[in-house]
């Protein structure tokens, strides 16, 4: 059969940018009824199948809790699944004994080599079931949360700070009042969940340490033709049409920074104000740290992009640039995303000796 175009409905809510590049393999169900004729159930990461459908994760939780598969919550039973409280609908009511236990799950794909993290794109939503949880806590009922990470080969969970402070800030806020667990499963090629089930440890010094709001960040821009630009005490320079990737820090307020490179009507002082001026902007990926890795990000991206721009950004350090150009668009680049994974996930794999 030769190759055809095919619509498929995806049902996660999440960016899935790590996992979802041009040449993916994706494992698809037919669709008997409905306008679109085909499902994303998993994608192929490694060789092996990554869980993607929201839905199968809650099937999941309800045979691990079954089996006595979820450490904390052996001996509870299912009195029902989708319970509303307040202004949400949570996954599960258990029951042991004359206990009752309101239990979330919450899917997770975002991880490289040891570590996962959740979540892959702001949710205002998880964070208010959080604060939800813990107010049924108050009122005398036991709650938390269950992290089901698809991928065996992991050790650790943390809360993905670097794309939502304010949730991660929020869990590690209320870790002591609600339940928290995460366990990392496997998938069969066939789609049939393997045996194997590992509780993930979860380093919460290191995560108050990490998760603050400050460190350094990626901001990606995209000039839609060439053009000269003048660039304040760099005068002019040529700029070819491409994507533009800027390493930037802010040790102190590194929200505000970032929403300032965004927008595009305000007084030029830095170098980049200046392109940013011309150019559209794509996206602000940040590095949460108490670490400067200005530099460091500033050389991996040299090995990696097709141009740079001398001296850009670069006056108080010893680095040739902190500009980078590519021609397409980086988030689409595997190369990339490997490279933004391992200074946001694989760089604090050593840190967790220490705590």
């Amino acid at each position: 059969m030769g190759k055809r175009n095919i619509t498929a409905y995806l049902p996660n809510p999440g960016r899935l940018t790590e996992l979802l590049f041009p040449g993916t393999k994706l494992l698809l169900v037919e669709n008997h009824s409905g306008k679109i004729g085909h499902t994303v159930v998993a994608a192929e990461r490694d060789g092996k199948a990554v869980m993607l459908h929201t839905h199968h994760t809650n099937r999941v939780a309800r045979l691990l809790l079954e089996q006595n598969k979820v450490p904390g919550l052996q001996g509870y039973c299912i009195v029902r699944p989708e319970v509303t409280y307040g202004r949400s609908r949570f996954d599960f009511l258990l029951q042991k004994g004359n206990t009752q236990f309101v239990l979330e799950v919450k899917s997770c794909t975002l991880f490289n080599r040891e570590i996962a993290m959740f979540p892959d794109a702001v949710t205002e939503r998880g964070r208010r079931h959080l604060m939800e949880l813990a107010e049924l806590k108050r009122q005398g009922m036991r709650a938390g949360v269950l992290f089901i990470v698809h991928w065996p080969f992991v050790r650790y969970f943390m809360p993905e700070y670097h794309t939502d402070l304010a949730f991660s800030r929020t869990l590690l806020a209320l870790r002591k009042e609600i339940f928290v667990r995460a366990v990392a499963v496997t998938w069969k090629q066939d789609l049939t969940l393997g045996r194997r089930v590992r509780e993930l440890d979860i380093p919460w010094p290191l995560i108050e340490k990490e998760a603050v709001d400050l460190g350094n960040y990626l901001l990606i821009l995209h000039l839609k033709k060439s053009e000269n630009i003048r660039v304040g005490g760099l005068g002019t320079i040529f700029f070819h049409a491409g994507y533009y990737l800027y390493v930037g820090s802010a040790m102190n307020g590194l929200t505000q920074r970032i929403e300032r490179h965004k927008r595009r009507r305000k007084k030029l002082f830095w170098h980049i104000d200046y392109l940013r001026d011309k150019a559209e902007f794509v996206a602000a990926l940040p590095v949460r740290t108490s670490e400067q890795l200005e530099c460091e990000m500033a050389g991996a991206l040299n090995k990696i992009s097709s141009w740079n721009v001398l001296a850009f950004g670069s006056s108080d350090c010893s680095c040739e640039t902190h500009l980078f150009g590519m021609k397409d668009d980086p988030l689409k680049s595997q190369e990339f995303v490997s490279l933004l994974l391992r200074f946001r996930i694989d760089r604090l794999a050593p840190k967790f000796q220490k705590n």
